[in-house]
């Protein structure tokens, strides 16, 4: 079995996969600091919760946009799990190539996102993660991945909401019953959702006109990922665990070389 972690800004989110099959996932805050100590510990016992045993880990692979997590998280794998995780990131084989003019500017998370969907539905694709900013990535036939679009993801559209107007209240982010709502809270649930709704249908429509592939495929991912692609012709696919996926894909290409060296793996500073 192998431990893939997801490192978002949001949650931590942790798989454990036997072959192609995942067993389990739990997750944990990213925006809460904790030491190695703590990070093990949980991360043995929501293992051991459910049916997992450290031994039964072969290998671990991590995607992390938030670099301060880092540090205490890998030390945890290495003291507590006894193996060193591979971190995507330079040195880490893909079979993506990235033809944008920045490539070391891609995060790893849409690395790891075009990896799962290039390998697992071809390309041309397009992948949309509706994560805590919202991401769209094509990948064409080739495997390149070569154009890309970030925009406010919903929750931090909803947090602007109710943090920089006086009177407006935090709610539930879901879709309201109609979009002719009547009263302030069905009213902002209309905004956010079907904002992101038009904003979807634009953005792939648009993509696919300009980058010269009016057929390729749509595959959605991310936590309200369900609720638009429920409401979007243009999205083909909902895959939930596309990232973790992905990683476990990522381990596969990787799994003959020694996990590179980095700047997290400190034993001597565990916290």
């Amino acid at each position: 079995m192998i431990l893939v972690i997801d490192v978002g800004n949001t949650n931590i989110t942790f798989g454990v996969f036997d072959g192609k099959e995942l067993k389990t996932s739990f997750r944990m805050m990213s925006k809460t600091a904790h030491t190695s100590d703590e990070y093990g510990i949980q991360m043995l016992t929501m293992m051991n919760m459910n049916g997992i045993d450290k031994s039964d880990i072969e290998g671990v692979m991590i995607a992390s946009v938030v670099p301060q997590v880092m540090h205490a998280l890998v030390n945890a794998i290495i003291k507590y799990i006894e193996k060193k995780p591979y971190i995507v990131g330079p040195g880490i084989k893909t079979g993506i190539k990235v033809t944008i003019d920045n490539p070391r500017e891609v995060g790893p998370d849409l690395i790891v996102d075009a990896v799962a969907a290039f390998e697992l539905y071809g390309g041309p694709v397009l992948v949309v993660d509706y994560g805590t900013a919202t991401t769209y990535v094509p990948i064409n036939e080739k495997g390149e991945f070569f154009a890309g679009v970030v925009s406010p993801g919903i929750r931090i559209s909803a947090k602007a909401l109710w943090e920089d107007t006086a009177k407006l209240p935090e709610i539930e982010i879901k879709k309201p019953e109609s979009i002719l709502a009547r009263e302030t809270i069905s009213s902002m649930q209309a905004g956010l959702i079907y904002g992101q709704i038009g904003q979807s249908k634009y953005i792939i429509n648009e993509m696919k006109r300009a980058s010269g592939y009016p057929d390729m495929k749509v595959v959605a991912t991310g936590g309200l990922g369900r609720l638009i692609s429920e409401e979007t012709e243009e999205i083909d696919i909902y895959d939930p665990i596309l990232t973790l996926k992905g990683l476990q894909i990522l381990y596969e290409k990787n799994r003959k070389h020694k996990p590179q060296k980095n700047e997290f793996d400190d034993q001597d500073h565990p916290e």
